[in-house]
């Protein structure tokens, strides 16, 4: 004979889903977001384009301006006399770091100009190379 059913408790219903989780268990390690491939990049893009900060640090710069300036006055002074050390502001240096990195930027526009009138999206060395070569500073 079958049941009768009670109105009072509903049916229950076969559970499709993973178990719930109990007091108690683990927790499960929480999955990682994975962007799709370039929307990182082109976060970052935007990113450095808002900014006005400077993105060499400034103590490896400040080290390989007085290095090249050293090796310069080296060149230039006679054989057998003392060392003469350079002093520099640290306004030169910041002045310096500026011009550099302008140049540099404006260098990589137009290399990735160079690299998108190729048909591409990856800028190459042969891509600064024509962009120096078309500005005419060797």
């Amino acid at each position: 004979m079958p049941r009768a059913s009670n109105s009072n408790f509903p049916a229950q219903r076969p559970s499709s889903s993973a178990p719930r989780a109990q007091p108690g268990d683990p927790i499960a390690p929480k999955k990682a977001n994975r962007y799709k491939p370039g929307v990182k990049a082109l976060k970052e893009i935007r990113q450095y384009q808002a900014s006005t900060s400077l993105l060499l640090r400034k103590l490896p710069f400040a080290r390989v301006v007085r290095e090249i300036a050293n090796d310069i006055v080296s060149l230039h002074r006679p054989a057998g006399t003392d060392p003469v050390g350079l002093k520099w502001k640290s306004a030169a240096i910041l002045a310096l770091q500026e011009a550099t990195e302008a140049f540099l930027v404006h260098l990589f526009e137009d290399a990735n100009l160079c690299a998108i009138h190729a048909k591409r999206v990856t800028v190459m060395q042969r891509d600064i190379q024509l962009a120096r070569r078309i500005r005419g500073t060797i």
